[in-house]
């Protein structure tokens, strides 16, 4: 599997952005990402009442021992931003989901807002298959083997610094 994301520096820091495309409408892609029983065919289901300002339980469903965690939604605006926050012992995680449409092809970003530029390596390569697991749920497709992306993408991630 190739890595596809950029670093991009700004005055609040560095953000490492992904990109998919997907031949489908934004309402539905929106929803690939924000409902529970969609989210669980690619990342993990999640609980609670959702809201801005309000925090929900995310299960991690391809982690080791898929562990819940708490993300707070910093914002939700329905159906082209959504950011949110979570801390755990991997620690602190900013993350922002943007969709644009375009003649009925729909582009996700998924920014990671970093504190720091350590460990891109590690965090990178998770990324880039999360993302390709919504492609192959969206697709109908085999899911991918985490094998392919780490370590054998970790030295392109940590180049990137």
């Amino acid at each position: 599997m190739r890595p596809t994301a950029r670093l991009l520096r700004t005055d609040a820091g560095s953000d490492l952005v992904f990109t998919r495309t997907f031949k489908a409408p934004i309402d539905d892609v929106w929803a690939s990402v924000t409902e529970p029983e969609r989210t669980a065919r690619w990342f993990g289901p999640w609980e609670g009442d959702a809201g801005p300002g309000r925090t929900i339980k995310v299960r991690m469903s391809f982690e080791d021992g898929a562990p819940w965690s708490d993300m707070r939604i910093e914002a939700c605006e329905p159906p082209e931003r959504l950011e949110v926050t979570a801390a755990d012992e991997a620690g602190h995680w900013r993350l922002e989901l943007r969709l644009s449409e375009d003649n009925g092809v729909t582009e996700l970003q998924l920014i990671h807002h970093l504190t720091t530029e350590e460990g891109m390596g590690e965090t990178g390569p998770g990324w880039e298959y999360y993302l390709d697991l919504l492609v192959a749920y969206r697709e109908g497709t085999p899911k991918p083997d985490f094998d392919d992306y780490y370590p054998a993408q970790k030295a392109y991630f940590e180049q990137l610094r």
